[in-house]
């Protein structure tokens, strides 16, 4: 069933779709916008209307509608996670990818378990609590085997503070066998990027490997799903082909899951192009994003799908960073290194891609922090079983805030007290105590109770 053609992704009807709403009235903008206040998520033509705004006055109401949904849902919080690349070994030809089979301009690495606990170890030494495992597609001699493997040393990997306590993968599409087996190891979320969803442009820059089968990977969160794994995320390499019909066919892909599972994806990301050692058409995207328009995607992603999280990746800079944590970002990656090995010797030039954040982790938190945003290294919902529907019955009503603020503040303490630099810690504190002040009820008991436990030398409380 899962190498059929997939029909859910109907690009006739996206451009159909887009045709039909492209020149929409401020009234129709605005109609849509006050649907979008109501957190309910937008269809098709809803977003098509979305997509054609380019009026400043119309952009600077979808901006101020995605950022009051953004708030009512998320708070001022924002999930903190690290990348853990453990292998650049691929056997597919992606034209825009470092890793990709042909590039002889790049070092080769597949950590070994020891390293990949050393590793592990630089990271918890940093404060981090959760990480995204990142893996090209061709393993070692063991195979598939190697990430089980990996997964279990990131896990096993304590110290006095710390240790890892959600691993999340993004490794290449498996079977429903090979899923039920990360699943068994405890993994958080499997993402996996489409890259682009126009067949014809995936054709042409995918021109060797398993990877050249649109269908095979279109179907992976289908079998992710099935196999059991119920927080999946997806996203697009923007600057591929017009963000338009990437965002339009992305919407049918979460309606298709929607359908099928009673619940979409957990997490969208939204990379967007950027150079990769010895790829031209990287430093040269065929449809690249301005900054306006990649802020107008966030802001559109952010009222259609209101209850997903959006990941800003470190490709972006700092300022694109923060202008879009109040349009719709929910998490962000910090102090990433994208080669293997990275994080104890860094050998950028074997790096997936450039970055634009070169930030450390104490550095991005307290940027953050001054901004007013909580950071947030919580997994307590992963832990406590509140993931896919039942996570989406929560946070629909509204109900997930009184989880996830006094979560975010008990880890954001934690974080303070063990790792973070005298000047991050003053700025964290200071925020901390203005947030439960401004709290009331329930939220503001939990938030004082979990900080004080914290304070007290507790670690890893939630509710």
């Amino acid at each position: 069933m899962y190498n059929v053609p997939a029909d859910f992704i109907n690009e006739a009807k996206v451009w159909e779709t887009l045709e039909h709403n492209k020149n929409p009235e401020p009234a129709q903008i605005r109609e849509v916008l006050a649907k979008a206040a109501g957190m309910k998520g937008l269809n098709l033509a809803d977003v098509a209307i979305l997509t054609s705004i380019s009026d400043p006055e119309m952009l600077a109401e979808l901006f101020n509608t995605a950022n009051t949904v953004k708030e009512t849902i998320y708070g001022k919080r924002l999930v903190l996670f690290a990348p853990l690349y453990i292998s650049n070994l691929c056997a597919n030809e992606c034209l825009y990818c470092a890793f990709r089979a042909t590039n002889k301009e790049i070092d080769r690495h597949a950590l070994s378990q020891e390293h990949i606990a050393r590793e592990t170890e630089v990271l918890i030494n940093q404060g981090h609590k959760r990480v995204l495992l990142v893996a090209g597609e061709s393993y070692p001699k063991k195979g598939f085997d190697y990430v089980l493997e990996s997964i279990r040393s990131v896990y096993s990997v304590k110290n006095e503070h710390g240790e890892i306590r959600r691993v999340n993968i993004n490794v290449a599409p498996l079977t429903v066998d090979e899923f039920k087996q990360v699943k068994a190891e405890g993994i958080g979320t499997y993402q996996i990027f489409q890259e682009t969803y126009h067949r014809e442009t995936y054709q042409k820059v995918h021109v060797g490997g398993k990877k050249r089968d649109y269908n095979w990977r279109v179907w992976a969160l289908h079998r992710a799903m099935e196999a059991g794994i119920d927080d999946v995320g997806i996203g697009v390499l923007f600057g591929l082909f017009d963000y338009r019909f990437e965002i339009m066919a992305m919407m049918q892909h979460i309606f298709e899951l929607e359908e099928k599972f009673g619940v979409g994806p957990h997490t969208i990301s939204v990379p967007r192009m950027e150079p990769a050692t010895n790829s031209d058409i990287a430093s040269h995207p065929p449809f690249p994003v301005s900054d306006i328009d990649f802020r107008k995607i966030v802001a559109i992603l952010r009222l259609a799908v209101p209850y997903t999280g959006i990941i800003m990746s470190t490709r972006e800079t700092a300022k694109m960073r923060r202008d879009t944590f109040a349009l719709g970002v929910s998490q962000i990656s910090a102090g990433s290194k994208t080669n293997p090995g990275g994080y104890e010797e860094d050998d950028a030039i074997s790096g997936q891609f450039s970055l634009g954040d070169h930030r450390p982790l104490d550095e991005v938190i307290r940027d953050v922090a001054s901004m007013g945003y909580i950071p947030s290294f919580c997994t307590a919902c992963y832990r406590m079983g509140r993931t896919g529907q039942d996570f989406m019955d929560l946070a629909k009503p509204g109900d997930i805030r009184l989880h996830c603020g006094p979560n975010g503040l008990s880890s954001f303490k934690e974080y303070l007290q063990n790792y973070a630099s005298p000047e991050t810690r003053e700025i964290g504190d200071k925020l901390i105590h203005e947030t439960i002040a401004g709290l009331t009820g329930v939220a503001k008991q939990r938030a004082e109770k979990l900080v004080n436990r914290v304070k007290a030398g507790r670690d890893d409380v939630y509710c």
